[in-house]
């Protein structure tokens, strides 16, 4: 009697194993999603090699695994972190609306990648890691210390309580996210 009732518990457990391995995130991934180059979205999971190569590695629901780099896509969502992809690099978005306000957070330069047999060597964008640019109009300005006078002046300028709040910042980059907030709020 109770041989059969371990064998009936065992054949049970047996029967949602598989369902258990297939809800199992992979080591090294979180969920998360791509944008590709078309706008087709997919969801998956995602091994974060941003910093490093300037890449994704992305597991489907089928369980096709694929590396893409930043030239690649136009967006990357891992575990609620969103990056935006443009010149082959990635970028998180502090601030979004008309002036995108984003820090980069890879440097795809010198990184090398297939068109179909041929390698293509990426020059990436201008710039190093934690640097800031604002991008509106199809244009990535890097702001740094010697262009922050014209962004405030020129791209600001419509806008002046943030032309305000820039200047009042006195040249700390990353507080420039108050202004292009108020920037795309008005």
């Amino acid at each position: 009697m109770k041989i059969k009732q371990f064998f009936y518990a065992a054949l049970l457990a047996f029967s949602f194993s598989p369902a258990l391995a297939q809800n199992e995130v992979p080591a090294g991934y979180v969920k998360g999603s791509i944008t590709q180059g078309d706008g087709s979205v997919s969801q998956g999971y995602i091994k974060d090699n941003i910093k490093k190569t300037a890449s994704v590695a992305f597991i489907d629901s089928k369980g096709a695994k694929k590396t893409y780099n930043g030239s690649q896509l136009n967006a990357v969502s891992l575990d609620g972190v969103n990056f935006i992809c443009i010149g082959g690099d990635f970028f998180k978005p502090l601030s979004t609306g008309k002036m995108n306000f984003l820090q980069k957070a890879s440097n795809a330069s010198g990184s090398v990648s297939y068109n179909g047999t041929e390698a293509v060597v990426s020059s990436g964008t201008e710039g190093k890691i934690g640097d800031y640019f604002v991008y509106a109009g199809n244009k990535l300005k890097l702001l740094n210390k010697k262009s922050l006078e014209s962004f405030i002046s020129n791209d600001l300028a419509v806008c002046a309580p943030a032309v305000e709040k820039a200047k009042a910042i006195n040249g700390d980059i990353a507080r420039l996210q108050e202004a292009v907030d108020i920037f795309n709020r008005n």
